[in-house]
């Protein structure tokens, strides 16, 4: 096996051999996410009230199972038998510190990464290592494990410095592994400033090059990997990694082909917006390797229709422009991954009502449109649009903003106890039937987006 580099527009092996890395995020397992195991807020509350009702030793039981049962040999085979080659793998910082302990790296850190290196590998499958949430929190929302919302990673160097030396020892310990690709050191940074990122890319990629100047870097743009001016001239053997997510295809889009948020979408526009995050890349001659993209699925027809077209729009504009790709995501409670959880399984009989009182209350931002209990929020919006007109925060604007604090936030903390309350009383096999729900075996698979994929 023989590490790959980049070569121009394309990724190739050592004997020079184009590759085109297409393949799945698997988000939710070392990174989680409310909407994909079905928890409320961010990970490190609901994992810290969890702890608080089981106690050490049966939390350590059930989110070891739940790992080991989410993704394992059997997911990478689903994988290579379905042409994937790509693996890209969100991992949260603190399966390497806690915040108690900065500086000080745990020893079973690589356990479960290691692990799922070593399965993809087995099955021919590269990996690429990607860092989800970093200490302070790099973007404002909750994938980045944001208690708050705010990115309090670029206004305090000490996160900053425990981002070097965690890559320091990640690349320590994958410098001789030819089967991961290559590093993502920061998923979707959000510097408001335009001040910060810049010169820390340049600091840490200059740290990891210091160890292992063989890996591929996966660099992300600021605002959430969509914005590349950051960069200046590209660096040797790195990728600028765009996220390309369609307006139609998210929470409380609109129809497609049709108009959302004031805006006609078509493939033509689904071209132009691609070209636009992509141009970085194009223009620098470096590969294109849209690190996520996907739709958010309904569950209903005709609507899942137009998201399965708005998907094989996206694909043939990859295809045909020969970018490689990592899809958002691999598996799920239903909402958007390739494999999904049983609704009849251990975990969502006993979560089910939760995750249908989360969509009501509209606590999680991934699919929702915001709203929640719209006779609630609707006056609050309204008030804030009419006393502050030209109140446009960054990132992603006043709407944006409101909701994160009113919903994400006020509404899906108090549930994170909710959720942690539903493990009282379990006995250990049911902990563990709990978990195991997440495992292939009990699970379904998206049969539309594998074959879509499979063509992509």
């Amino acid at each position: 096996m023989t590490f790959l580099r980049v070569d121009g527009r394309q990724f190739v092996d050592e004997s020079g051999t184009s590759i085109r890395l297409r393949g799945v995020a698997v988000g939710g397992w070392l990174n989680m996410e409310n909407f994909i195991t079905g928890y409320s807020a961010n990970e490190a509350l609901m994992r810290s009230t969890v702890r608080e009702v089981l106690g050490d030793e049966r939390y350590e039981l059930f989110f070891d199972r739940l790992l080991t049962a989410f993704f394992n040999e059997d997911d990478a085979k689903l994988l290579a038998e379905m042409g994937m080659n790509c693996v890209r793998l969100p991992v949260n910082y603190r399966h390497f510190e806690d915040d108690e302990r900065p500086f000080e790296f745990k020893t079973e850190g690589f356990k479960h990464l290691d692990r799922a290196v070593e399965a993809c590998a087995k099955h021919g499958i590269y990996t690429v290592i990607d860092l989800h949430a970093l200490p302070g929190s790099q973007n404002h929302h909750w994938h980045s494990d944001n208690i708050t919302h705010r990115p309090l990673f670029w206004d305090h160097p000490h996160f900053q410095d425990r981002v070097v030396k965690i890559w320091e020892h990640i690349a320590e310990h994958y410098k001789g592994n030819p089967w991961v690709a290559g590093y993502n050191p920061i998923n979707e940074p959000a510097d408001e400033s335009r001040k910060v990122v810049g010169p820390f890319y340049t600091r840490l990629v200059n740290a990891i090059r210091a160890i292992d100047d063989r890996h591929i870097l996966f660099l992300d743009g600021n605002t959430y990997s969509t914005e590349f001016d950051v960069f200046d001239e590209p660096w040797e053997n790195t990728v600028y990694a765009a996220h390309d997510y369609a307006a139609p295809g998210l929470g409380g889009g609109g129809p497609y082909p049709g108009e959302t948020a004031g805006k006609h979408w078509d493939k033509a526009a689904l071209e132009e917006k691609y070209a636009e995050r992509t141009e970085y890349s194009r223009r620098t001659g470096t590969p294109v390797w849209v690190g996520e993209f996907g739709p958010i699925y309904t569950g209903s027809e005709p609507r899942d229709a137009e998201l399965r077209q708005l998907l094989a729009d996206q694909l043939d504009i990859f295809k045909r422009d020969d970018a490689g790709w990592s899809i958002w995501m691999y598996k799920d409670l239903g909402r958007q991954g390739l494999v999904m959880v049983r609704p009849d399984s251990p975990y969502l009989k006993r979560f089910g009502d939760f995750v249908a009182k989360k969509v009501r209350l509209g606590a999680d931002q991934w699919g929702s449109d915001g709203k929640g209990v719209a006779e609630v929020t609707g006056p609050f919006y309204q008030m804030i649009a009419d006393e502050f007109p030209d109140f446009d925060p960054y990132p992603w604007g006043q709407y944006d903003w409101v909701r994160t604090l009113l919903l994400n936030l006020t509404v899906a903390q108090p549930l994170a106890y909710e959720y942690a309350e539903l493990f009282r009383g379990l006995t250990d096999d049911e902990l563990i039937a709990l978990a195991d729900s997440f495992a292939l075996a009990n699970c379904d698979v998206r049969t539309t987006l594998r074959d879509q994929m499979i063509e992509g």
